[in-house]
């Protein structure tokens, strides 16, 4: 994690000086002293920069659209406010409010960032498909998730992510003042986009896994979390894809990853047990693989089993 953290505050820096370069080359085209184009550079690097955070942040975020599920009440989820008010207490954090979403696809994640404000969501499909123990399993999970303050961490090392994607998105209204600078200005949004979310997926691929052991901890044992794992990754097997395609955009906050497979990632089986290329097609599909692999928001599920099987020892 500290290794991420360092790799990604070097991106970040590098991200930013890339863009001030930029300004600076234009100024110094048009003949402005190396020092004043320096100094003068600073200013617009800054205002692109804080108008890209304001855009960004101003649209449907993907933690507000996850939390447009509905509260619910004592009286209709006894059980359920139960065990979560319960596993609250053994992680000794505040207990969060329970929303549930009317979605089959089986949904389990908090958001909020101030332990006071979190908001556990849980959709129908998670409920039906969990028995007793495997749920309070997957909560574990989720308020470890709130007790080792994820959320602020994982918000804080987006920030470049979020600067770079906006940088890229902003292409058409740079264009429209600027061709050549908004070209410049793309090719180190994307430089900067592949490489700070590479690093970002690192995190949360650790934190997820940080979050599977506390929660092995907490409940006691490490069968309730495995069992959870599996039953929701078969559920998520077996979905139509227009259910996953509908929760795909907080595909990055569930217990599980909520994303389709494309054909590329499932065709993807040309290479043998000791990992030897079998078929001349593999290099051209291996793209997709690597892409998958590199930017996955989660470990592997298999992974996270036999990590979880060893916690539990």
């Amino acid at each position: 994690m500290i290794l991420s953290v360092t790799l990604l505050v070097m991106a970040t820096t590098g991200f930013v000086i890339s863009i001030w370069g930029v300004f600076v080359g234009i100024l110094l085209f048009f003949r402005v002293p190396l020092s004043t184009a320096m100094l003068l550079s600073a200013v617009p690097t800054i205002v692109l920069l804080l108008g890209v955070v304001v855009l960004e942040y101003r649209g449907p975020a993907t933690i507000e659209r996850a939390a447009t599920a509905t509260p619910v009440p004592v009286e209709d989820y006894p059980e359920l406010h139960a065990t979560v008010n319960r596993v609250a207490s053994m992680l000794d954090i505040p207990a969060p409010t329970i929303a549930v979403s009317d979605s089959p696809a089986p949904e389990a994640m908090v958001v909020g960032v101030r332990p006071t404000a979190i908001r556990l969501i849980l959709s129908t499909g998670t409920l039906k498909a969990l028995d007793e123990n495997e749920l309070e399993a997957v909560i574990a999970h989720e308020l470890a998730h709130v007790k080792n303050r994820d959320a602020i961490v994982m918000t804080v090392i987006s920030v470049p992510t979020v600067l770079a994607a906006g940088l890229v998105a902003r292409f058409p209204e740079l264009a429209d003042r600027d061709l050549v600078t908004a070209i410049l200005l793309t090719i180190v949004g994307l430089v900067g986009l592949v490489i700070t979310q590479g690093i970002v997926a690192v995190c949360s691929r650790t934190r997820e896994l940080a979050a599977d052991r506390a929660a092995v901890e907490v409940i006691g044992s490490a069968g309730p979390l495995a069992s959870a794992l599996r039953t929701l990754d078969r559920r998520i097997e077996t979905m139509p894809s227009e259910d996953l395609r509908a929760v795909n955009s907080v595909s990055a906050l569930s217990i599980l990853p909520l994303k389709l497979r494309t054909d590329d990632e499932e065709s993807v089986t040309y290479w043998d047990e000791d990992d030897n290329v079998t078929s001349p097609w593999s290099l051209r599909k291996s793209s997709p693989r690597f892409r998958s692999q590199f930017f996955r928001t989660h470990p592997p599920t298999e992974k996270r089993l036999e990590l979880i099987s060893d916690y539990g020892m």
